[in-house]
């Protein structure tokens, strides 16, 4: 069975460097991904219709990225049953407690997963693991990345003991 794709869709150009961490960790993964352009306000249509279809295009969640007034991920949601995972993007107004609030606060039956503001990596962590549900290969790798960040910890840890022995 092929792999399920993941839409990372943002609200304007200018959150690609927001959203570049997630599509690095993504194809990290081995995991196809696609990043769109798309406005809940501007476009609303598109994003409909890219939501509706996004199941039978072959992807499994869909990211979205929005700053402000944030609806992106939850438009997205209200035409899909797929999973979508929200980020919050920081912006000059509030520092992206507005982005975060708009994005968290959905009514229930719409839910969007929503991660730290400008929390775009852990967005790609969280679609490789829904889609590790359903592969084994995914799975053994978040597992290794688990097994790695254990050990750098250890590493840090013993360097500090060091450096505090020294003292």
């Amino acid at each position: 069975m092929e792999m399920r794709k993941v839409a990372i869709v943002m609200g304007s150009d200018s959150d690609l460097p927001v959203v570049k961490p997630a599509i690095e960790k993504l194809k990290s993964f081995g995991v196809p991904v696609e990043a769109r352009v798309m406005s809940a306000h501007r476009t609303p249509e598109a994003a409909s219709e890219f939501a509706s279809k996004a199941a039978e295009s072959g992807f499994g969640v869909i990211i979205a990225a929005a700053g402000k007034a944030a609806h992106l991920a939850g438009v997205l949601a209200a035409h899909t049953t797929l999973p979508v995972i929200g980020i919050p993007v920081k912006s000059s107004t509030l520092d992206g407690l507005d982005a975060l609030l708009a994005t968290v606060q959905m009514p229930s039956g719409i839910p969007v997963a929503t991660v730290a503001i400008d929390g775009a990596e852990n967005a790609a962590i969280l679609a490789i693991q829904m889609l590790a549900l359903s592969n084994g290969d995914l799975a053994q790798k978040l597992a290794d990345m688990k097994v790695q960040m254990k050990e750098a910890v250890a590493k840090k840890d013993a360097k500090l003991q060091e450096a505090v022995a020294a003292l």
